[in-house]
């Protein structure tokens, strides 16, 4: 299987920007902003994932979506995700509410990283993070810029690492039925 073709962060890049520009949304006014961002790992691809990428768009006219390497994940989780980083690429990149798909690498994993490539005009992100200090300290430094950190509700009931837990469970149910 191979993978088309995709983007990594280039510093050198300078990505379309117009400011304030307010274009039709899906019949109702106006989208709040141009360029959007988010990222993650996007392992096992679920309802959360699709809940995150389409509430993203419907506030943005550009969403760019970020998607964390096999080894970035590795370092940050202590684990590999089941699919491997191609493959989670592709996923994403068939989803109709994403307009770009960019690697996220090991070496600028942050939120400021991403917007000093970006300048993005938001950064979409689920609530679970609402209440960390490292992510409202990257609110802050957006904010600063005229950027923002918005945050979703958290799609309950549902999540790779709860899907996870269920493949291990499963799995290990059929080794003591043998």
């Amino acid at each position: 299987m191979g993978v088309g073709d995709y983007s990594v962060y280039e510093p050198e890049r300078d990505y379309p920007r117009r400011r304030r520009l307010k274009l039709p949304s899906q019949g109702n006014g106006f989208k709040k902003y141009h360029i959007g961002y988010t990222a993650g790992v996007f392992d096992l691809f679920h309802i959360g994932h699709l809940n995150l990428l389409r509430r993203s768009k419907e506030m943005c006219d550009y969403l760019i979506v970020g998607v964390v390497t096999d080894e970035q994940t590795l370092w940050m989780k202590g684990k590999k995700p089941y699919i491997p980083f191609e493959e989670r690429m592709e996923i994403v990149r068939s989803c109709r509410y994403v307009d770009e798909v960019v690697e996220v690498p090991a070496q600028y994993p942050d939120i400021q990283d991403a917007y000093g490539i970006y300048h993005f005009d938001c950064q979409f992100s689920g609530n679970d993070h609402a209440e960390d200090p490292h992510w409202l300290a990257q609110q802050r430094y957006l904010r600063e810029r005229g950027s923002e950190l918005y945050f979703f509700p958290y799609t309950q009931g549902t999540s790779s690492t709860m899907l996870q837990e269920a493949l291990k469970r499963e799995s290990g149910n059929k080794g003591a039925e043998q």
